[in-house]
């Protein structure tokens, strides 16, 4: 299946149009149970409103005998941990709207982990409105173990509401969540150029290739391994300092200096000896 866009109920299209571990990556951003309007996003080929969009959007937050037979399916679905599940959220909620809408979703997620590739990933855009819930079932459908991160998205400025009389917190932010198949999934990492901005005040200094840097110590606060240690230098009588890195200084030569350093008080070396010494090259470390 290529270049292909379908509309409507997505339920439809997964059981009928996608096969099994076909999937690469699944973003869903689903209505987040809002009691918004969601029957007026598109329309047909004919520029009538779409019926399909209209019957998924419009009735599907109301416990229904549709609610009643989506549940029965992730019942016999085979998932036991989704089913057993569901089965709590209801006894917790009852048959109200967000139980119809979290009923929606379960068999939505079956479909969608059916879908996915080994190395499939799945992110699901939602709001603190249902998100707790929606954890708990992807969890589920999942398994917690392939839970990797839940993202945080600021969609808007820092605001209280207080004029309309709210005394709540502003709601600022959506949340993503990151889910994968397995442990084996496909992970490409993403990199932005600083901006002149930030490069300027943080990277004055420049060397023989325009290559721009900054100088700073290589302790730490919190030790991070094996960090009490001397790091040895050792430089000819009016020379410039150089790691002493076959601890010469054990069989000193004449007409040589050396010394051992530690970090000042408080502090340790932020790396240990063996990242110290592949640090050690030349315009790379000052000793």
């Amino acid at each position: 299946m290529n270049n292909h866009l379908y509309y409507g109920d997505n339920l439809a299209v997964l059981r009928d149009e996608i096969a099994d571990e076909s999937v690469d990556l699944v973003y869903l951003d689903p209505p987040f149970n809002s009691n918004a309007s969601y029957n007026v996003l598109f329309r047909g080929p004919s520029g009538n409103e779409s019926a399909a969009q209209i019957e998924a959007f419009d009735d599907t937050w109301h416990w229904t005998d549709a609610a009643e037979e989506a549940f029965g399916e992730v019942l016999r679905s085979g998932n036991g941990a989704a089913a057993e599940m569901l089965r709590a959220m209801r006894s917790f909620l009852g048959e109200n709207d967000m139980m119809a809408y979290l009923t929606m979703m379960a068999v939505r997620l079956l479909e969608l982990h059916r879908v996915l590739k080994p190395t499939g990933s799945l992110y699901l855009h939602c709001d603190p409105t249902a998100s707790h819930y929606l954890k708990i079932l992807l969890d589920a459908i999942f398994g917690a173990s392939y839970f990797r991160s839940e993202i945080s998205w600021r969609r808007t400025t820092g605001h209280n509401d207080a004029k309309q009389g709210r005394q709540i917190y502003g709601s600022v932010r959506d949340i993503i969540f990151f889910y994968t198949k397995s442990n084996d999934w496909t992970w490409n990492w993403q990199y932005m150029p600083y901006s002149k901005d930030y490069i300027e005040p943080f990277y004055k200094k420049s060397d023989s290739k325009g290559r721009r840097y900054q100088l700073d110590n290589l302790t730490a606060a919190k030790a991070g391994g094996d960090t009490k240690y001397e790091w040895r230098a050792k430089r000819p009588l009016g020379g410039e300092w150089q790691t002493d890195r076959d601890d010469e200084y054990l069989n000193p030569k004449d007409n040589w200096e050396y010394i051992g350093n530690t970090p000042y008080s408080g502090r340790i070396w932020a790396y240990n000896k063996e990242k110290m010494l592949k640090l050690d090259v030349p315009s790379r470390m000052i000793t």
